[in-house]
């Protein structure tokens, strides 16, 4: 790790690669293949459907499965760094699925978009370990676990095996529990979140997930609601201490809604203001020191974080990394 107070410097391992990290803001594109992604853009919804939960014809997946790799390769051609393939929503009112579900939707556009771009740099979505120790085999770079290897007892030992990346994620509570969980001082929410990172953290090296392997994610609308996302943005440079790469996903979420709503005196406006919060948002995390994104629009971000990184470049502690 090369240190300085703009953003640390780190050399990512992979499965079978290295991601510089700080220099540059890092894109992950979200591909999600869910029929009820929060976000509205999942690839495995029943044509000509507007009800999410409809079952999927057996003609529309072969489709459903090229639109996905299309939307992949788009992502990489646009300036995405990482492709990230997700199978399982995690909104409150979803419904669990099975590994072999998870499974079913993930490996045909896993190997077909390998099949197509050998050289992508893919991470897949999931807290299951039999998710995880499959797509490993299949080639996936990075494992992402919204659960922080608490949902699945053997998820820690799979990844440790499998030498992949690992998108380690504070998540609070499970995904039914968020709407009933007390609500946080804007104080508590950062040292709340460091702490559970740096236990985290401590578990995934006892498992031997070397730390050089280790991306943290500060889980954003994961347990924290409102105004608390925001108390987490705030602080986000904070989490430096860590010693490890930051990843942040805020991406249409749900709290960028609730200030720019009030607003629009449109409601066919509002997912506009959320890609334009959204854009906000993701500057923000840069300026407090986010070494990735993971993001539905490459290219507005792309450009977002050129103007961000060239701040922070210009930035007294900026010149002192460039300088040594």
């Amino acid at each position: 790790m090369h240190s300085s107070a703009y953003r640390p410097q780190f050399s990512w391992q992979l499965r079978t690669r290295r991601l510089a990290l700080g220099r540059r803001t890092l894109l992950m594109a979200i591909i999600n293949l869910t029929p009820d992604s929060f976000s509205g853009d999942g690839w495995y919804r029943s044509q000509g459907s507007l009800d999410k939960d409809a079952p999927l014809r057996p003609e529309s997946t072969a489709e459903a499965r090229g639109q996905a790799v299309a939307a992949a390769v788009a992502a990489m051609d646009a300036g995405a760094e990482i492709v990230d393939l997700g199978a399982e929503s995690t909104r409150p009112q979803a419904t669990p699925i099975s590994s072999e579900e998870e499974l079913r939707r993930i490996l045909p556009v896993l190997d077909q978009l390998l099949g197509e771009r050998p050289d992508a740099v893919v991470s897949v979505d999931t807290y299951h370990a039999e998710t995880a120790r499959e797509v490993a085999r299949h080639g996936a770079e990075i494992i992402n676990d919204v659960s922080g290897l608490a949902w699945d007892p053997r998820m820690a030992s799979v990844v440790a095996e499998s030498g992949c990346g690992l998108v380690l994620m504070h998540t609070r509570g499970r995904p039914s529990e968020w709407g009933s969980l007390p609500e946080l001082e804007g104080q508590e929410v950062v040292p709340l979140v460091f702490a559970g990172l740096r236990e985290q953290l401590v578990q995934a090296e006892a498992a031997g997930i070397s730390s050089e392997r280790i991306v943290t994610d500060p889980g954003l609308s994961f347990g924290k609601r409102g105004r608390e996302n925001f108390a987490l943005l705030a602080g986000l440079r904070r989490l430096h201490a860590l010693g490890r790469p930051l990843l942040v996903g805020l991406s249409r979420k749900g709290f960028l809604g609730e200030v720019v709503q009030p607003l629009q005196r449109d409601p066919l406006e509002i997912r506009q203001a959320r890609h334009v919060a959204t854009v906000a948002g993701n500057v923000t995390a840069i300026l407090g020191g986010a070494h990735i994104l993971r993001v539905h629009d490459v290219q507005a971000t792309r450009e977002a974080a050129a103007v961000a990184d060239a701040v922070l470049e210009q930035s007294p502690e900026g010149w002192a990394a460039q300088n040594g």
